[in-house]
């Protein structure tokens, strides 16, 4: 399949590189221009020089401003017809919906699929990826999907249903390193070891999750950001805005966003969002 992959930042050069591994035939493009890291692939100086020629189109880019930026720079108008546009970006649900609507208009298919996992996972195929749109476009881009995950779940015909999936789980993520931080601050209070208090978690949980982040937080272990703790703040912003259009109190997802905030103002903003489970340490008065 001719594959056109926009957007070469940690995640999307590690996803462009397992479908060219794959063996399809891809073409590159990023803002600045980035020579292909670990696999062979055309670099296109444009949009439209990347998508012209494209069976599928994927976008892995920062937030809504900048996949809608694209999209408008030149996707659309070059993107072949019988081609699809396939958004692996975490962005709003409105977002999501304007990109179905300017699809449709102009008669061509659109995807959603976020993935699940960072940089490190993106390396070695693990992502999982969570997808929505019409059956017929997410059947035809189904190799591509496969070619960066572990594994797939679709959510029916709205591809905005996928993006409302993805920030879900990233606002549990926000949640547990919450509560971590909670708990860390309650334990070193008390003269328990956070990371003793890991083990006891680990064998109630026994989660690769709990056990990853915990022990980030629990070491402090904060940087190299492999998810910068800005991003995070986008990712819970979206989610209670989705929360917002439905009218469903999150309490508990207000706090997490609020206590990323502060680690933010406190000198987070470039380190990893697991640094969130510092500010209920900070406000029991540790260090």
């Amino acid at each position: 399949m001719r594959v056109a992959f926009l957007g070469l930042g940690g995640m999307g050069m590690a996803m462009a590189g397992n479908i060219a591994k794959a063996g399809h035939e891809i073409v590159v493009w990023n803002r600045t221009r980035k020579a292909p890291q670990g696999f062979d692939a055309k670099v296109a100086d444009s949009i439209a020089g990347a998508v012209g020629e494209a069976e599928a189109v994927a976008t892995m880019l920062a937030d809504d401003h900048a996949v809608e930026s694209v999209v408008d720079g030149g996707l659309l108008d070059a993107l072949p017809a019988g081609a699809v546009h396939v958004s692996m970006s975490t962005i709003s649900i409105a977002a999501a919906r304007r990109l179905t609507e300017s699809h449709q208009a102009r008669g061509r298919a659109y995807v959603a699929a976020p993935v699940f996992g960072r940089p490190d996972m993106a390396a070695v195929q693990k992502l999982w990826v969570v997808t929505a749109g019409p059956a017929a476009a997410v059947e035809r881009v189904r190799p591509v999907l496969q070619a960066v995950g572990r594994g797939i779940t679709e959510y029916g015909e709205e591809p905005w249903h996928a993006n409302l999936v993805k920030l879900g789980n990233n606002m549990m993520l926000g949640a547990m390193l919450e509560t971590f931080g909670e708990l860390y601050a309650l334990m070193r209070k008390a003269g328990v070891a956070p990371e003793r208090f890991l083990e006891a978690a680990n064998s109630l949980f026994q989660s690769p999750v709990y056990a990853n982040y915990g022990g980030m937080a629990a070491e402090r272990r904060h940087e190299p950001a492999l998810f910068k703790a800005t991003l995070g703040l986008k990712d819970m912003r979206l989610g209670l805005a989705a929360a917002d259009e439905f009218g469903v109190p999150m309490p508990l997802m207000g706090l997490a966003r609020d206590s990323l905030l502060q680690a933010i103002a406190h000198g987070g903003a470039d380190k990893d969002w697991s640094v969130l489970a510092l500010a209920a340490q900070k406000r029991a008065g540790l260090d």
